[in-house]
């Protein structure tokens, strides 16, 4: 048995966390699981966060883990069908590829008319051609 009553332990490191399972045993000989979380916050301490499941709870525990994880599942599942349908959606209505740009317009509802002066207004970046071709 190793320091802390630990029998066996692993780690997981997920970008900023840090993820610890260990089976400890406690003084009266109960074997549990201590699941602890380890942030790093800005290079003050870490952020640490624990919770332990005893031995006779480990198979609810799972079961409700079980649940959970099918739940996110199906759940990612049908965000991806959604978002499949809603992009089917859009190219049945406006086509494949095309992109749909919006004319201002004035106060009267009425589109403007502007000579070409050599600029191209895109919204709020204003692009200023600086050759034209002699096709124009």
């Amino acid at each position: 048995m190793g320091a802390r009553g630990e029998l066996f332990t692993t780690q997981i490191y997920l970008d900023n966390r840090s993820y610890f399972f260990n089976v400890k045993e406690n003084r009266t000989g109960d074997v549990f699981l201590q699941i602890v979380e380890s942030k790093n916050r800005d290079g003050v301490e870490a952020d640490r966060h624990q919770i332990a499941i005893f031995a006779e709870d480990m198979q609810k525990f799972l079961q409700g883990l079980e649940k959970s994880l099918d739940y996110v599942e199906k759940d990612r599942k049908q965000r991806q069908k959604a978002a499949k349908e809603k992009k089917a959606e859009k190219e049945a209505k406006y086509g494949s590829g095309k992109k749909i740009y919006r004319v201002k317009s004035d106060k009267n509802g009425k589109s403007e008319k502007r000579a070409d002066d050599g600029i191209k207004r895109t919204g709020k970046v204003i692009h200023i051609v600086s050759k034209k071709s002699d096709s124009e």
